[in-house]
């Protein structure tokens, strides 16, 4: 168990002999992963922190599931070409209601005890930031690759981007921590809060990053990119998402959103590809939804792509004569935003009638719109 809590879905782990060293001592360990609320969604990217945070919690150990209720509202800059939007506080609290809602879908929270940033960040004195901005220089913040590129790209830098790994290492100190975990774009981030448990002389930390799930486009899944799969996904959108993975991707997916022993995992990637994925597909739409929801996922993808049949239940929407596509597929739902669908028809993946759309000013017809290879809308006008 302890391998496999250091290893599974793990990108790295700094430094390794001090974790090995906690975790062979047999005692129950105090471990964190943060999060900022910046959305209201969670996709299968957030699930593999949350997966590890999960065996951590079922393996004995103290976990603590920290709410960036106040770093939410400054903005994390990993992996930003550009600066984050604030957050008022009231949208953190939105969004997190439904995070925890999704989240539960994986942890147990009886499990887990959960903290919120505020609570101290919002205390901090001027005085007290400053003695915490000493341990730290500016050459070792522009190192960063986000902000050498937008230095690069002459793009603004706040100087509170420059704060935020402050603000986080901070709350390491504030939960004294055997560990913190997280994506492995947050690296940096958790290395300033071992840092800081040190000059605070806390308990030495270890930090644990998990692999980032990378999407079809090459970067990593994220709602900024619109390229996620997400936990609330219906069951047949799900299984249709995972079914259009890169073949290259399955192994990945499989190590770090299944529960499969990675022994019969490349057991199943050694036979045919469609076959491997449909499983992963299913592996995954059941940890979701269930087994009966995964399999009639199966059948209505082998219906629709196989058989080359319309699925049985389109959602229908009604619209007046003379609406623009675009805004019909976003008002209900198909496609997450006009840049999205102008996207997809750019890349010449939706029909209206079984016509090609070729504009982004194309007029809804009556009729069945497909968008992508799984995605319908039967529109109708109104009377």
């Amino acid at each position: 168990m302890t391998n496999d809590l250091l290893t599974r879905a793990v990108e790295d782990v700094v430094p390794r002999d001090l974790a090995e060293k906690k975790l062979k001592a047999k005692k129950p360990i105090r471990i964190y992963w943060g999060i900022d609320p910046t959305g209201s969604k969670l996709h299968l990217g957030h699930s593999v922190p949350l997966r590890k945070f999960k065996a951590f919690a079922d393996a004995g150990h103290e976990v603590i599931f920290l709410i960036g209720s106040f770093t939410a509202m400054v903005g994390d800059p990993s992996g930003r070409d550009a600066m984050r939007k604030p957050l008022t506080k009231k949208q953190v609290e939105e969004n997190f209601k439904s995070y925890k809602k999704q989240a539960a879908k994986i942890l147990d929270f009886k499990k887990v005890k959960v903290e919120y940033n505020h609570k101290w960040l919002e205390k901090l004195k001027f005085d007290e930031l400053i003695n915490l901005a000493r341990n730290f220089t500016v050459q070792q913040m522009v190192q960063r690759n986000m902000f050498k590129q937008r230095l690069k790209d002459d793009h603004d830098i706040s100087l509170v981007e420059f704060l935020y790994p402050i603000m986080v290492g901070y709350d390491s100190v504030m939960l004294d921590v055997d560990c913190e975990m997280g994506g492995n774009d947050q690296l940096f981030n958790m290395l300033c809060g071992r840092k800081l448990q040190k000059a605070f002389k806390k308990r030495e930390k270890f930090v644990l990053t998990t692999k980032l799930l990378l999407a079809n486009d090459g970067r990593k899944m994220s709602k900024t990119y619109e390229n996620c799969i997400y936990l609330d996904d219906e069951p047949d959108d799900m299984f249709g998402k995972v079914m259009s993975i890169n073949d290259d991707l399955m192994e990945t997916y499989f190590e770090c959103c299944t529960d499969v022993p990675l022994d019969e995992v490349k057991k199943i990637l050694k036979g045919n590809p469609r076959d491997a994925k449909a499983r992963l597909a299913s592996e995954i739409v059941t940890l979701y939804h269930g087994d009966k929801k995964a399999a009639k996922a199966s059948e209505a993808f082998d219906r629709v792509f196989k058989g080359k049949e319309a699925p049985d239940n389109i959602p229908e929407a009604k619209c007046k004569n003379g609406s623009l596509l675009v805004d019909v597929l976003v008002k209900n739902g198909i496609v997450s935003s006009k840049s999205e669908a102008r996207r997809v028809i750019e890349q010449g993946g939706m029909k209206m009638n079984d016509k090609p759309v070729t504009s982004a000013d194309a007029v809804a017809e009556e009729g069945i719109c497909k968008v992508g290879k799984r995605k319908f809308l039967r529109i109708n006008y109104a009377n």
